[in-house]
Order: C-alpha cells, then structure tokens, then sequence
C-alpha cells in the first residue's frame, strides 16, 4: 500500500508542476512572447531529460535490482521471495497432488517476486512473496 501511496503523491506532485509551468509560461507569453518561447525550449528540454530518468527508474525499479530479504526461522519453517507451489513440513504427510493446469492458450501470469521482506518465523510458519498452492504442516 506505501508504494500506492507514493505513487500518487508523485503523481499529484508532477501535475502540480506541469501546471505551474504551464501558468507561468502564459504569463510571460502575455509579456513578451520571444521570451516565452526561449523559456519554453529549455523547459522542454529539460523536463524531458527528468521524465527520461524517472520512466527509467520506474521500469527498472529504485531497489537497486536487489532481491526482498527472504528469511526462515524456526523449526521446519518455509520462506520464498516468490510463488510457492507445494510444502509439506509434517512427519508422515503425503505430498498432495499438484493444482490443475491453467487452460490452454489462457491468460498467464508472469513469476510473482516479493517486494518486501519475507518473514516465516515460528514452528512449521510459511511466507511467500508470491501464491501458495498447498500447504500442510501437520503430521499424518
């Protein structure tokens, strides 16, 4: 949800900006229109170099391409910065059987990864950035 959050401050951020500029630029033009134009440019110029490296840095993401902390502790416990399809943390416990394949020519979706920390701490405790398919951790 922070990330929601920020995302919308930048964006009202940015808004608020284009329309300053945007104020200020009629005022000059109303003064002299020669002067607008040159400011104009440069404004152009460099907005568009700030908008490049803000989409860059979007796309790519601010973590530095470093991995959310996944960490498990306790006894038998399971943490996965991803997806987690079958865990089984009990004595004696069968494997269940693999959940049904999505259909042919569906949507897919792309491997989830966490972006936060995840934690699994407690006996047998499970986390997972991602889905989890099946889970036992009782004993048969």
């Amino acid at each position: 949800m922070a990330a929601t959050a920020r995302s919308q401050a930048l964006l009202r951020s940015g808004v608020g900006v284009a329309a300053a500029g945007v104020v200020a630029l009629l005022v000059v033009a109303f003064v002299d229109l020669g002067k607008a134009d040159q400011i104009a440019s440069v404004t152009g110029v460099v907005l568009a170099v700030a908008g490049l490296g803000l989409s860059l840095w979007a796309q790519f993401g601010h973590s530095g391409g470093r991995a959310a902390p996944v960490e498990a502790s306790g006894t038998r416990s399971v943490a996965a910065g991803g997806v987690i399809g079958t865990v089984v943390t009990g004595d004696g416990v069968r494997t269940p059987p693999a959940p049904p394949a999505p259909p042919a020519g569906g949507p897919t979706a792309g491997p989830v990864t966490a972006s936060g920390p995840v934690t699994a701490s407690g006996e047998r405790s499970v986390a997972a950035g991602g889905d989890i398919g099946n889970v036992s951790t009782g004993d048969a």
